[in-house]
């Protein structure tokens, strides 16, 4: 039964062949299994779920992450989603406080080899950091961080003292689960009708929900740029405390939510009184249940 969860994200959403190939990279290593691929080209972002053993994870990671700078280049823009590196955060998932300390060893192990074996800065975040956030270490994207670097106000915790001119930096953590929760609004809203929502439901907002990060996006609808959609985008960081359903609730007090997108999977209590008028196109409880999936109760 696999014991932890790795959920690297990788900054590539459009191009077939470089993602599926990244994904059999992570899985060619024993004993770790890819559980899930989820690929949004206005975001420039795929999110893989891959399950394996304490010790078995970094090998997997590696793998991926040698491709990812192999053929990720960060350097012609990315997308709406914020970002610093083509691999640009890979966190440990332990799905209880048993598994905490294998998790956080797993985390140092792949930070320590991406960041030497790959010559990519690696900066840890959350609990291993003292809590620093992944929005402080985005601040002004890579650049931004490439400067902090150079001026040394930031140096990273594994690898070079820079960096990378195509890869970027890379992000690392060990954490539970969190859930990526998207919400399309219905027209006419807007991309500014987005981020005044975002910043009102967000943690710290003035309607605020604890433990949720969230951005205003607007997804492209067509290829020409035309009607793009607004997207209220989250990260519910406590989704014992917060459900999927409380976000759809605050987030209406504003637009009218026209569909829900899941990003990789959620613990079963997160989905507790989702309404089940919501569509949520491709969400399958069997393969998006982190509980179903692993078969753990």
């Amino acid at each position: 039964m696999p014991n932890l969860l790795a959920v690297p994200n990788v900054s590539e959403g459009g191009e077939q062949d470089t993602i599926q190939a990244i994904g059999t990279a992570f899985a060619e290593s024993p004993g770790v299994r890819l559980l899930d691929v989820h690929s949004d080209s206005s975001h420039q972002r795929s999110v893989y779920t891959l399950a394996g053993e304490p010790g078995m994870l970094a090998n997997a990671l590696l793998a991926g992450a040698r491709l990812v700078a192999e053929r990720v280049d960060i350097r012609d823009g990315r997308g709406v989603h914020p970002h610093v590196g083509a691999l640009d955060v890979t966190p440990i998932v332990y799905l209880d406080g048993t598994r905490r300390g294998a998790a956080c060893a797993e985390a140092l192990v792949v930070a320590d080899r991406i960041g030497h074996e790959l010559n990519i800065p690696v900066f840890l975040y959350g609990p291993l950091a003292g809590g620093r956030t992944r929005a402080q270490l985005r601040r002004g994207g890579a650049e931004g961080l490439g400067a902090r670097v150079a001026s040394g106000d930031c140096l990273p915790d594994f690898g070079p003292a820079r960096v990378h001119p195509s890869a970027g930096a890379a992000l690392v953590a060990a954490r539970p689960p969190l859930v990526a929760f998207n919400l399309q609004l219905a027209s006419p809203a807007t991309l500014q009708d987005a981020q005044r929502i975002a910043a009102l439901v967000r943690d710290g907002g003035s309607e605020g929900l604890p433990g949720v990060r969230a951005i205003g996006v607007a997804l492209v609808a067509h290829s020409d740029g035309r009607n793009p959609i607004a997207q209220v985008s989250t990260n519910v960081e406590d989704p014992a405390t917060v459900a999927l359903a409380t976000v759809v609730d605050a987030v209406a007090q504003y637009a009218t939510v026209a569909s829900a997108e899941l990003v990789g999977l959620t613990p079963q209590v997160a989905m507790i009184g989702f309404p089940a008028e919501l569509p949520m196109p491709g969400f399958d409880p069997a393969k998006h249940v982190i509980e179903n999936v692993l078969g753990e109760s």
